[in-house]
């Protein structure tokens, strides 16, 4: 069974059910094809962390964005 986790920061601009809906399939066909894995057998998992608990060389996204002034 494929077991498929996407990490996104949450953002100002909120992603959609829709959106969501989308990566869920698509990425539910990717494996389906690439695989030839069962869809009905593949988990996909969206989680939304925040800026502040997302790091990147040993800063969070929200110090890094303060520095570039965006």
């Amino acid at each position: 069974m494929p077991y498929v986790n996407i990490k996104i920061t949450k953002e100002k601009e909120v992603v959609s059910a829709e959106q969501k809906r989308a990566l869920i399939v698509g990425v539910t066909k990717l494996l389906g094809d690439t695989l030839k894995r069962d869809a009905s057998r593949t988990v996909v998992v969206i989680e939304e962390v925040s800026t502040d608990d997302y790091g990147f060389g040993g800063e969070s996204i929200t110090e890094l964005r303060s520095k570039q002034g965006k």
